[in-house]
Formats: structure tokens, sequence, C-alpha cells
């Protein structure tokens, strides 16, 4: 089988959740022997030609074409047309290269070719992940509800000329539904991690509760209502560490509250969930976080808010479930993990642990990927 796979970046070439899925479903897919014409492009200062953190038996698999992303200005759409013009160039390189049997588009990689395919073009079965459909999800703020409007119709767009649609199952399926897209063209498969990042076992509970929270400084992230609920705090000590670019401006001053900065490095994020207790993601609107994933492979308990996927690795055996922009639950959740019993605690973490090991690893979820794409391929012939 040889898939074209369809990327707005890899990690480390780009930093962020999809850029992470990119690069263990491009590696996953190698290591089953399935070739891959990998189209990404680079905003690091490594050499994206080398593809270092692939092994060597995987880079025979993968066959990386690099396409420059355009820039153009920053007057309001200057992303949808980056966008478009990106896909333009993705399309004009596909054109270049011997056929493939299957078509796997991130965002909008394919708008330029599901345009050609509206138009009477033949091609292969394309599948469109948008992860996590946030521009569908409430917003956080009047300025978050415009930009959405922005990205609503492209995206209907490149969902209903996509053979198929990839949704992370839980709230995001429904929505998928909701929008009008038939349950026979809905892949459901949720994200993964690598099995390396497993503990064994969840570390010793301490008598002083330590928090993370993990991300950038987004106003669907959540971090306003945290930090609101952490000033207004005034229960019993905790740690509280904070990683991620958060503007120093934006930071707030209080004991037991500690700002790391971007954690760039695989080995200190680890390093930093497994020296935690709780993770906090109070996201107005997600997919499936792959800090979430990270922080159950780690032993953590998690404090989440029902949103996207989140249902599917958080309920009450392993942390707190919330509904979004509630700051009033936000804090009882708080409240309760700061209060729960060490034996309450490490059956949360442990729940987390197990949990990681049925449902996420990717040496699992490849092979469903596989076996879907496949019946797709049947169906055609």
């Amino acid at each position: 089988m040889r898939i074209a796979l369809l990327t707005d970046g890899i990690f480390p070439y780009v930093i962020g959740g999809m850029q992470k899925h990119s690069y263990c479903l491009t590696k996953y897919l190698a290591r089953q022997g399935v070739e891959i014409d990998l189209y990404h492009f680079n905003r690091s200062e490594r050499d994206a030609r080398t593809l270092e953190l692939f092994s060597e038996e995987e880079r025979r698999f993968i066959h990386p074409i690099l396409i420059p992303f355009p820039v153009q200005g920053k007057l309001p759409g200057h992303y949808l047309r980056e966008s478009y013009e990106y896909s333009r160039r993705v399309y004009e390189a596909m054109l270049k290269r011997d056929p493939v049997d299957y078509i796997y588009a991130k965002g909008f990689t394919a708008w330029s070719l599901l345009d050609q395919k509206r138009k009477g073009v033949k091609f292969p079965p394309v599948g469109v992940n948008f992860h996590g459909y946030e521009m569908f999800q409430p917003p956080a703020s009047f300025r978050t509800r415009m930009e959405q409007y922005l990205l609503r119709s492209p995206v209907l767009f490149n969902l209903k000329y996509a053979d198929q649609v990839f949704s992370y199952g839980g709230k995001i399926t429904s929505l998928l539904t909701s929008l009008g897209i038939p349950k026979g063209k809905i892949i459901e498969l949720p994200a993964g991690i690598e099995s390396e990042w497993l503990i064994d076992q969840s570390a010793p509970i301490r008598k002083i509760r330590r928090f993370i929270f993990a991300g950038r400084y987004e106003r669907r992230k959540g971090i306003e209502e945290l930090h609101k609920m952490l000033l207004a705090w005034e229960g019993p000590e905790f740690e509280f560490i904070i990683a991620g670019p958060i503007p120093v401006s934006k930071q707030i001053k209080k004991a037991g509250i500690k700002y790391t900065g971007s954690i760039d490095n695989q080995k200190d994020m680890k390093t930093l969930l497994r020296d935690s207790d709780i993770l906090v993601c109070p996201s107005h609107s997600e997919g499936m976080p792959n800090i979430i994933l990270e922080g159950l492979a780690s032993g953590l308990a998690i404090i989440a808010t029902d949103v996207g996927a989140v249902s599917s690795m958080v309920d009450g055996k392993n942390g707190w479930l919330i509904n979004p922009g509630s700051e009033k639950e936000l804090q009882a959740a708080f409240k309760s993990a700061v209060h729960i019993s060490e034996q309450e605690l490490d059956e949360k973490k442990r729940s987390s642990l197990i949990r990681v090991k049925e449902r996420f690893f990717w040496d699992k979820l490849i092979l469903k990927t596989i076996d879907k794409i496949t019946e797709r391929l049947i169906v055609d012939k």
C-alpha cells in the first residue's frame, strides 16, 4: 500500500499536537511496511530532509516532499489564504509523483485537490482529519467566535468533498453528524501515544499536592480561568507547575506557583509530568489533547473539561470531568484534588495507567487505521 500523507508539518520541525500526531502516524505506518509520500514543511533550524527522529528502517518507507509554507501578511483571513496556497503547492507536487492508493490529509492540506475533485477530476480515496473541529465548538471569547465563523465554511467544503472524515470519537463524532456528515463516512479512531511514555507505576504521592498545566497562552486553553482560581484559593498549601510559553506580563505571583517557560525537550516534559500528581486541562475546546495522553501514561490523575474526545480519556475513575468555562466546577475539582486521601488519589493514578495501556498505544491503533483504509480501498475496487 502507498499513502500520500499531507500534513501541516510534523514534529520536531513544526511543534503542535497535530504535528506530533502526524509524526507518530508516519512512524507507525512505516513500521508496518506502508510506503508514505510525506508532504510537510519546516519551521525549525533543523534539516528536515534528514528525518533524524525516525530509524533507518523506518526511513526506507518514508519519501519526504518539503513544501514551503506561504506567508501572506497579517490582514484578516491570511491563515485561510495561506492554507489554500499551501494545499495548491501540495497538489502540484503530487501531480509530479507516482500515483498512490490513498490520500490522508490533515486540516486544509487537501483543499485544492478536493476543489479539483469537485470539478470531476478523479483521485484515490481522500480521508480528511481536522482533529478537534474547534471552529464548531463553543468559543471562549467574542474574538474567537469571529475567527471560528471565518473557518467554518472552508472546513465544511473539505468535509463535503472528502471520501472519509476522521474523528477521535466522543463529542467529535456527534458534532460531525450534526453538521450533516453521514455516519458511514466517519472513521472513528482515537489519538495515540507511544508505549515508551508508560511508567511501571505512578510516583509516590506527596503530602503537598503537585499540579501541572502544560500549554501555550491561548484563550481557548482556559488558562485565564485557571489563573483566577489560583489567585482566589485560600485553602491548604499546594504546588502548581505551569509549563509553556506564558508571557511574563500574564504570569501571576503566588506562593507555590512556578512557570517553566517552553519545554521543547520530550525528556524534560516526561520528568515534569512524572514528578507531579494531577494534570489540569481547563480548555474551552479541544480535540484529543496529547498532553492528557502523556499525563495518563505518566500515572497522573486528571482534571479536564468535557470537550472533544476528552471523555474517552477522563472520568470519575481517574480524575474529574467538568464543564468548560465553569469557574465553579474548576474550583470544586481543584479543592477535591487538594483534599483527596492518598489512597483515593493513588487509585485514580493507577486507573490512568490502566486506561492508556488498554486503549491508546500507537502500535495497536495503527493496525486499526490500516484496516479502515484497506476497507475503503476494497469498496472502491
